[in-house]
């Protein structure tokens, strides 16, 4: 990474989510509790999946491959904030400020395109349930999830670049806890129209078409839905979609939110408890949402757990 540009700063300063002592011991508290529900929530979720051969498939592979990148996003940024407080620091490399924001765009995409590739799968297994097994096959989910990878390792190789040929004068101070795109353009005292302009067409290019993709296949899955005669048949149907709504509703509504807007529009007071929900709130949620309206995998959960008290 080229740093001529930026020979005035070697470091960031994350201001955090509050600047009172109190505030921010309730902070931590919070913080804490969330990441430790989430690791291990989302681990459970990955090993149930893979100890239980009858959710080997697509749908339950989509969703192990959701919970690892749900654990990796909350990762990204919550143990820093939380070692930041315990050593009284608020200082992050600039090196380290580059990583944080290639990772968090790499995993933020990666929900993105594995959202969109789950509506996919219900798509396929409510309107064709006859032809599931041969349209989505082991080999198909395994190139559509190495595509996101590719994808979002791409996408956030470009951004963190374009970023990194930007000058930062004397203000290092982010008003985050994150090294987060529009804070850091903020600081930089380049002309930053090509990289607001990059993150339109890009984020576009890559948020809009999954978006729409879950979209229509959501329209098509409620036609086949009113199809069915009996009211419990409907509802049966319905409720196998159901959690994937929410998270995305969670999601793309929070994003939506702190991405595409002007970035005259953004401010710390709005940006900041959007980016909260994204990043840890809903990796947070994820494992509870799937498993209680899940019965399979609430089946798998149990099981693992019994055996792991056997085990004991």
């Amino acid at each position: 990474m080229n740093r001529a540009n930026q020979s005035s700063v070697s470091e960031f300063i994350l201001l955090g989510l509050s600047r009172q002592p109190q505030q921010q011991q309730l902070l931590f508290v919070l913080f804490m509790s969330m990441y430790l529900a989430t690791v291990p929530g989302n681990l459970l979720i990955i090993l149930a999946i893979s100890t239980d051969s009858r959710l080997h498939t697509p749908m339950y592979f989509f969703l192990s491959n959701l919970s690892f990148v749900d654990i990796c996003f909350s990762s990204t940024t919550v143990p820093k904030m939380l070692t930041n407080h315990l050593f009284g620091s608020e200082s992050i490399s600039f090196c380290g400020c580059f990583m944080q924001l290639y990772f968090l765009i790499v995993f933020a995409y990666m929900d993105n395109f594995l959202l969109a590739v789950m509506s996919y799968d219900r798509f396929v297994a409510v309107c064709y349930p006859l032809h599931y097994t041969t349209k989505m096959t082991h080999q198909l989910s395994a190139l559509l999830v190495a595509g996101s990878w590719i994808t979002a390792n791409l996408n956030a190789l470009l951004h963190t670049l374009l970023m990194a040929r930007l000058s930062f004068c004397a203000d290092n101070k982010i008003h985050h806890y994150f090294c987060d795109v529009v804070p850091l353009l903020k600081l930089s005292c380049s002309d930053t129209h090509l990289n607001d302009l990059m993150i339109l067409i890009v984020a576009g290019l890559l948020m809009i078409p999954p978006f729409i993709c879950i979209l229509i296949s959501y329209i098509l899955i409620a036609c086949a839905v009113l199809q069915i005669p009996s009211t419990k048949g409907k509802w049966k149907t319905f409720s196998t979609c159901s959690s994937h709504l929410v998270v995305v509703s969670f999601f793309y509504g929070t994003i939506i939110a702190v991405y595409f807007n002007p970035s005259s529009s953004h401010s710390a007071e709005t940006d900041t408890p959007a980016t909260v929900l994204y990043t840890v709130v809903t990796p947070m949620l994820n494992p509870f949402i799937y498993s209680l309206r899940n019965k399979d995998l609430k089946g798998a959960l149990r099981k693992l757990i019994v055996r792991k008290k056997l085990s004991t």
